[in-house]
Protein backbone atom coordinates (compact mmCIF):
# COMPACT_ATOMS: atom_id res chain seq x y z
CA UNK A 1 0.00 0.00 0.00
CA UNK A 2 1.13 3.41 -0.69
CA UNK A 3 1.89 5.17 2.20
CA UNK A 4 0.80 9.00 2.43
CA UNK A 5 3.71 11.84 2.48
CA UNK A 6 3.66 14.06 5.63
CA UNK A 7 5.83 17.10 6.38
CA UNK A 8 5.43 18.56 10.31
CA UNK A 9 4.89 22.74 10.50
CA UNK A 10 6.31 23.48 13.94
CA UNK A 11 8.78 21.21 15.84
CA UNK A 12 8.40 21.82 19.28
CA UNK A 13 8.64 19.70 21.87
CA UNK A 14 5.35 17.44 21.44
CA UNK A 15 5.84 17.48 17.93
CA UNK A 16 9.10 15.49 18.25
CA UNK A 17 8.30 12.98 21.17
CA UNK A 18 4.67 12.31 20.14
CA UNK A 19 4.15 13.05 16.64
CA UNK A 20 6.97 12.62 15.28
CA UNK A 21 8.91 9.51 17.58
CA UNK A 22 5.46 8.01 18.19
CA UNK A 23 2.65 8.95 15.79
CA UNK A 24 5.14 8.21 12.77
CA UNK A 25 7.13 5.76 14.77
CA UNK A 26 9.95 7.37 14.14
CA UNK A 27 11.66 5.84 17.53
CA UNK A 28 12.66 2.88 16.14
CA UNK A 29 13.49 1.48 18.99
CA UNK A 30 9.53 1.10 20.56
CA UNK A 31 7.97 1.39 16.69
CA UNK A 32 8.33 0.29 13.39
CA UNK A 33 7.26 3.20 11.23
CA UNK A 34 4.05 3.96 10.68
CA UNK A 35 1.73 1.53 8.10
CA UNK A 36 0.34 4.71 6.19
CA UNK A 37 2.16 7.52 6.79
CA UNK A 38 5.86 8.23 5.90
CA UNK A 39 7.49 11.40 7.67
CA UNK A 40 9.08 12.95 4.80
CA UNK A 41 10.64 16.07 7.22
CA UNK A 42 9.81 19.41 9.13
CA UNK A 43 9.94 22.82 9.87
CA UNK A 44 9.77 24.97 12.50
CA UNK A 45 10.80 29.27 12.57
CA UNK A 46 13.39 28.25 15.34
CA UNK A 47 16.18 27.25 13.80
CA UNK A 48 17.74 25.23 16.96
CA UNK A 49 15.25 22.52 16.32
CA UNK A 50 17.32 21.16 13.34
CA UNK A 51 19.41 18.96 15.26
CA UNK A 52 15.90 17.57 16.69
CA UNK A 53 15.44 16.47 13.08
CA UNK A 54 19.07 15.42 11.89
CA UNK A 55 18.90 12.95 15.14
CA UNK A 56 15.50 11.33 13.64
CA UNK A 57 17.11 11.09 10.61
CA UNK A 58 14.27 13.93 9.05
CA UNK A 59 14.70 16.48 6.33
CA UNK A 60 14.76 20.22 7.37
CA UNK A 61 13.00 22.52 5.59
CA UNK A 62 14.07 25.90 5.65
CA UNK A 63 10.32 27.48 5.47
CA UNK A 64 6.63 26.83 4.77
CA UNK A 65 7.26 27.23 1.26
CA UNK A 66 9.92 24.78 0.90
CA UNK A 67 7.24 21.86 2.55
CA UNK A 68 4.62 23.12 -0.16
CA UNK A 69 7.27 22.86 -2.92
CA UNK A 70 7.74 20.02 -2.39
CA UNK A 71 5.73 16.99 -4.37
CA UNK A 72 6.77 13.99 -2.07
CA UNK A 73 4.95 15.92 0.56
CA UNK A 74 0.91 14.86 0.50
CA UNK A 75 -0.49 16.38 3.77
CA UNK A 76 1.21 18.51 6.64
CA UNK A 77 0.64 18.13 10.49
CA UNK A 78 0.69 21.48 11.88
CA UNK A 79 1.79 21.76 15.19
CA UNK A 80 2.46 26.03 15.74
CA UNK A 81 0.81 28.06 18.58
CA UNK A 82 -2.83 28.10 18.12
CA UNK A 83 -3.40 31.79 16.08
CA UNK A 84 -0.87 29.96 13.18
CA UNK A 85 -3.56 27.32 12.34
CA UNK A 86 -5.73 29.15 9.91
CA UNK A 87 -3.25 31.02 7.83
CA UNK A 88 -1.48 28.07 7.52
CA UNK A 89 -3.64 25.46 7.31
CA UNK A 90 -5.07 27.75 4.25
CA UNK A 91 -2.04 28.11 2.90
CA UNK A 92 -1.41 24.78 2.75
CA UNK A 93 -4.84 24.02 1.08
CA UNK A 94 -4.44 26.35 -1.55
CA UNK A 95 -1.32 24.58 -2.54
CA UNK A 96 -2.89 21.29 -2.49
CA UNK A 97 -2.25 19.57 0.69
CA UNK A 98 -3.87 17.60 2.67
CA UNK A 99 -4.21 18.94 6.57
CA UNK A 100 -4.42 17.35 9.93
CA UNK A 101 -3.90 19.98 12.40
CA UNK A 102 -3.10 20.13 16.51
CA UNK A 103 -6.01 21.24 18.04
CA UNK A 104 -8.00 24.05 17.84
CA UNK A 105 -8.62 23.83 13.93
CA UNK A 106 -8.72 27.38 14.57
CA UNK A 107 -9.33 30.65 17.27
CA UNK A 108 -12.08 32.16 15.09
CA UNK A 109 -15.39 30.50 14.26
CA UNK A 110 -15.63 32.42 11.11
CA UNK A 111 -11.96 30.65 10.32
CA UNK A 112 -12.83 27.07 10.65
CA UNK A 113 -15.44 27.67 8.29
CA UNK A 114 -13.92 29.25 6.10
CA UNK A 115 -11.39 26.68 6.26
CA UNK A 116 -13.98 23.60 5.98
CA UNK A 117 -15.11 25.79 2.81
CA UNK A 118 -11.69 25.67 1.30
CA UNK A 119 -11.16 22.11 2.28
CA UNK A 120 -14.20 21.27 0.40
CA UNK A 121 -13.40 22.96 -2.73
CA UNK A 122 -9.71 22.02 -3.04
CA UNK A 123 -10.58 18.32 -2.34
CA UNK A 124 -8.11 17.86 0.53
CA UNK A 125 -9.24 16.07 3.46
CA UNK A 126 -8.90 18.31 7.19
CA UNK A 127 -9.24 16.99 10.43
CA UNK A 128 -8.08 17.77 13.89
CA UNK A 129 -5.66 16.16 16.22
CA UNK A 130 -8.14 14.74 18.84
CA UNK A 131 -6.41 11.78 20.04
CA UNK A 132 -7.90 11.43 22.99
CA UNK A 133 -10.65 9.38 21.54
CA UNK A 134 -7.96 6.59 20.20
CA UNK A 135 -6.61 5.59 23.48
CA UNK A 136 -8.00 2.13 24.04
CA UNK A 137 -9.27 2.51 27.64
CA UNK A 138 -11.21 5.53 26.88
CA UNK A 139 -12.70 3.18 24.16
CA UNK A 140 -13.08 0.38 26.61
CA UNK A 141 -15.07 2.71 29.23
CA UNK A 142 -17.19 3.81 26.05
CA UNK A 143 -17.93 0.49 25.85
CA UNK A 144 -18.81 -0.24 29.28
CA UNK A 145 -20.96 2.38 29.22
CA UNK A 146 -22.76 1.22 26.41
CA UNK A 147 -23.26 -2.23 27.50
CA UNK A 148 -24.86 -0.80 30.65
CA UNK A 149 -21.93 -2.03 33.14
CA UNK A 150 -22.82 1.24 35.43
CA UNK A 151 -26.69 0.97 34.87
CA UNK A 152 -28.03 4.38 33.70
CA UNK A 153 -25.31 7.24 33.33
CA UNK A 154 -26.59 10.47 34.87
CA UNK A 155 -23.50 12.42 35.73
CA UNK A 156 -19.90 12.64 34.26
CA UNK A 157 -17.11 14.67 35.75
CA UNK A 158 -14.12 15.35 33.44
CA UNK A 159 -10.61 17.46 35.46
CA UNK A 160 -7.22 18.16 33.69
CA UNK A 161 -5.70 20.61 36.51
CA UNK A 162 -2.02 20.69 36.59
CA UNK A 163 0.87 23.61 37.18
CA UNK A 164 1.74 26.05 34.20
CA UNK A 165 2.69 29.49 33.92
CA UNK A 166 4.19 29.80 37.43
CA UNK A 167 7.67 30.91 36.24
CA UNK A 168 8.31 33.86 34.08
CA UNK A 169 9.76 31.29 31.13
CA UNK A 170 6.00 29.96 31.14
CA UNK A 171 3.86 32.75 32.10
CA UNK A 172 5.62 34.02 28.54
CA UNK A 173 4.73 31.43 26.55
CA UNK A 174 2.09 31.83 23.83
CA UNK A 175 -0.38 29.76 26.41
CA UNK A 176 -0.12 32.15 29.01
CA UNK A 177 0.58 35.22 27.45
CA UNK A 178 -2.33 35.81 24.74
CA UNK A 179 -6.01 35.53 25.35
CA UNK A 180 -6.29 35.56 21.81
CA UNK A 181 -4.48 32.32 21.36
CA UNK A 182 -7.32 31.16 23.46
CA UNK A 183 -4.73 28.77 24.93
CA UNK A 184 -5.50 29.15 28.52
CA UNK A 185 -7.16 26.19 30.31
CA UNK A 186 -10.31 26.27 28.92
CA UNK A 187 -8.97 26.43 25.39
CA UNK A 188 -5.65 24.01 26.37
CA UNK A 189 -7.55 21.29 28.09
CA UNK A 190 -11.07 22.29 28.77
CA UNK A 191 -11.46 21.27 24.52
CA UNK A 192 -10.47 18.00 25.27
CA UNK A 193 -12.68 17.62 28.44
CA UNK A 194 -15.82 18.46 26.31
CA UNK A 195 -15.18 15.94 23.18
CA UNK A 196 -14.09 13.15 25.50
CA UNK A 197 -17.15 13.65 27.41
CA UNK A 198 -19.04 13.34 24.01
CA UNK A 199 -17.04 10.47 23.10
CA UNK A 200 -17.46 8.36 26.48
CA UNK A 201 -21.41 8.81 26.40
CA UNK A 202 -22.17 8.67 22.65
CA UNK A 203 -23.55 12.48 22.96
CA UNK A 204 -23.52 16.63 22.24
CA UNK A 205 -23.12 19.28 24.50
CA UNK A 206 -26.06 20.88 23.67
CA UNK A 207 -25.90 23.65 26.69
CA UNK A 208 -23.18 24.77 29.01
CA UNK A 209 -22.21 27.35 31.75
CA UNK A 210 -18.65 28.17 32.67
CA UNK A 211 -17.28 30.46 35.17
CA UNK A 212 -13.39 31.46 35.63
CA UNK A 213 -11.82 30.10 38.70
CA UNK A 214 -9.68 32.38 41.44
CA UNK A 215 -6.47 33.98 40.00
CA UNK A 216 -3.30 32.74 41.75
CA UNK A 217 -1.25 33.37 38.47
CA UNK A 218 0.46 36.72 37.38
CA UNK A 219 -0.84 35.51 33.69
CA UNK A 220 -2.86 36.90 31.23
CA UNK A 221 -5.45 33.99 30.73
CA UNK A 222 -7.45 32.50 32.58
CA UNK A 223 -6.02 30.62 35.59
CA UNK A 224 -8.55 27.80 35.74
CA UNK A 225 -12.47 27.54 34.87
CA UNK A 226 -15.29 25.07 36.08
CA UNK A 227 -17.28 24.16 33.01
CA UNK A 228 -21.13 22.89 33.73
CA UNK A 229 -23.05 20.80 30.45
CA UNK A 230 -26.15 19.22 29.23
CA UNK A 231 -25.91 16.65 26.52
CA UNK A 232 -28.89 15.93 24.17
CA UNK A 233 -28.94 12.35 26.13
CA UNK A 234 -30.11 14.24 28.96
CA UNK A 235 -26.38 13.66 30.92
CA UNK A 236 -25.44 16.65 32.80
CA UNK A 237 -21.19 16.51 33.52
CA UNK A 238 -18.85 19.04 34.46
CA UNK A 239 -15.09 20.14 33.49
CA UNK A 240 -12.17 21.03 35.79
CA UNK A 241 -9.86 22.42 34.61
CA UNK A 242 -6.64 24.77 35.52
CA UNK A 243 -2.63 25.80 35.12
CA UNK A 244 -2.43 26.73 39.14
CA UNK A 245 -3.12 23.22 40.90
CA UNK A 246 0.38 21.61 41.98
CA UNK A 247 -1.70 17.86 42.78
CA UNK A 248 1.53 17.06 44.64
CA UNK A 249 3.66 16.01 41.90
CA UNK A 250 4.43 14.51 38.51
CA UNK A 251 2.19 11.09 39.04
CA UNK A 252 -0.82 12.90 41.40
CA UNK A 253 -0.95 15.03 38.01
CA UNK A 254 -0.70 12.90 35.59
CA UNK A 255 -2.99 10.27 37.79
CA UNK A 256 -5.59 13.34 38.20
CA UNK A 257 -6.20 13.58 34.43
CA UNK A 258 -8.90 11.69 34.45
CA UNK A 259 -13.08 11.62 35.08
CA UNK A 260 -15.13 9.40 36.92
CA UNK A 261 -19.06 8.42 35.22
CA UNK A 262 -21.32 7.82 37.48
CA UNK A 263 -24.38 5.42 36.76
CA UNK A 264 -27.21 4.25 39.17
CA UNK A 265 -25.30 1.14 39.61
CA UNK A 266 -21.91 1.99 39.70
CA UNK A 267 -18.94 3.86 38.52
CA UNK A 268 -16.17 4.33 35.96
CA UNK A 269 -13.00 5.97 37.14
CA UNK A 270 -10.32 6.98 34.23
CA UNK A 271 -6.96 8.07 35.80
CA UNK A 272 -4.28 9.40 33.13
CA UNK A 273 -6.89 8.74 30.83
CA UNK A 274 -7.26 12.48 29.32
CA UNK A 275 -3.37 12.90 28.41
CA UNK A 276 -1.12 12.38 25.52
CA UNK A 277 -0.08 8.70 27.17
CA UNK A 278 -1.52 5.72 24.99
CA UNK A 279 -0.28 2.88 27.83
CA UNK A 280 2.73 1.68 26.69
CA UNK A 281 5.22 0.05 28.53
CA UNK A 282 7.84 2.75 30.00
CA UNK A 283 5.25 5.89 30.40
CA UNK A 284 5.55 8.18 33.23
CA UNK A 285 2.70 6.50 34.83
CA UNK A 286 0.18 3.57 34.01
CA UNK A 287 -2.74 4.34 32.91
CA UNK A 288 -5.59 2.70 35.18
CA UNK A 289 -9.49 2.47 34.54
CA UNK A 290 -11.66 1.09 37.29
CA UNK A 291 -15.04 -0.26 37.67
CA UNK A 292 -16.78 0.14 40.84
CA UNK A 293 -20.09 -1.40 41.72
CA UNK A 294 -19.91 -0.57 45.74
CA UNK A 295 -18.60 -3.24 46.45
CA UNK A 296 -14.86 -4.50 44.91
CA UNK A 297 -13.60 -2.37 42.48
CA UNK A 298 -12.37 -3.85 39.48
CA UNK A 299 -9.30 -3.01 37.58
CA UNK A 300 -10.34 -3.04 33.69
CA UNK A 301 -7.87 -4.53 31.35
CA UNK A 302 -7.81 -3.90 27.49
CA UNK A 303 -6.73 -6.20 25.34
CA UNK A 304 -4.96 -4.23 23.02
CA UNK A 305 -3.24 -1.22 23.48
CA UNK A 306 -2.62 1.02 20.50
CA UNK A 307 -0.89 4.46 20.35
CA UNK A 308 -3.22 7.35 20.22
CA UNK A 309 -1.42 9.59 17.61
CA UNK A 310 -0.57 6.84 15.36
CA UNK A 311 -4.40 6.37 15.18
CA UNK A 312 -5.65 9.72 14.59
CA UNK A 313 -2.43 9.98 11.70
CA UNK A 314 -3.68 6.59 10.22
CA UNK A 315 -7.64 7.89 10.15
CA UNK A 316 -6.21 10.96 8.12
CA UNK A 317 -3.96 9.00 5.65
CA UNK A 318 -6.25 6.32 5.10
CA UNK A 319 -9.30 9.08 4.21
CA UNK A 320 -7.02 10.45 1.39
CA UNK A 321 -6.05 6.91 0.55
CA UNK A 322 -9.59 5.90 0.23
CA UNK A 323 -10.55 8.94 -1.12
CA UNK A 324 -13.27 9.58 1.54
CA UNK A 325 -12.16 12.99 2.93
CA UNK A 326 -12.74 14.49 6.17
CA UNK A 327 -13.68 17.83 6.71
CA UNK A 328 -13.55 18.54 10.15
CA UNK A 329 -17.10 18.45 11.38
CA UNK A 330 -16.23 17.49 15.16
CA UNK A 331 -13.33 20.43 15.19
CA UNK A 332 -15.70 23.18 14.43
CA UNK A 333 -17.92 21.94 17.18
CA UNK A 334 -15.32 21.67 19.68
CA UNK A 335 -14.50 25.29 18.77
CA UNK A 336 -17.85 26.00 18.86
CA UNK A 337 -17.87 24.70 22.32
CA UNK A 338 -14.56 26.85 23.88
CA UNK A 339 -15.66 30.01 22.41
CA UNK A 340 -18.98 29.34 24.14
CA UNK A 341 -17.10 28.93 27.80
CA UNK A 342 -15.51 32.15 27.36
CA UNK A 343 -18.21 34.00 26.47
CA UNK A 344 -20.28 32.09 29.58
CA UNK A 345 -17.51 33.44 31.72
CA UNK A 346 -17.59 36.80 30.66
CA UNK A 347 -21.32 36.84 31.44
CA UNK A 348 -21.13 35.57 35.19
CA UNK A 349 -21.60 32.30 33.91
CA UNK A 350 -24.83 32.62 31.79
CA UNK A 351 -26.22 29.28 30.21
CA UNK A 352 -25.83 29.28 26.51
CA UNK A 353 -28.18 26.67 24.29
CA UNK A 354 -26.61 25.45 21.11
Amino acid sequence: MRKIGYAIIGFGGIAENRIAKEGFGMDGSRFAGHPTAALAGVTDTNVTRKDAASRLGLRWYDSVDAVLEDPGVDAVFIATNNRSHAPLAQKAMEAGKHCLVEKPIATTLDDARRLQQLARQRQVSLAVDHMMTENAYNQRARELVAAGAIGEVNDISLHMEFCYGSTPNEAATWRCADPLEIGGPVGDVGSHCLYMAESLLNGTVKSLSCVYTPRTLNIAVENGAFVHFRLDTGVQGTAQVAFNRPRGGLGGTLTNLGYEIYGTKGVIRGYGTLFQLSGHPGEPVPIRLELDRFTDPETVRVEQVSNIYQAVIGRHARSILNGRLLEAEDALHNLELVCACHRSADRQGRWIDF
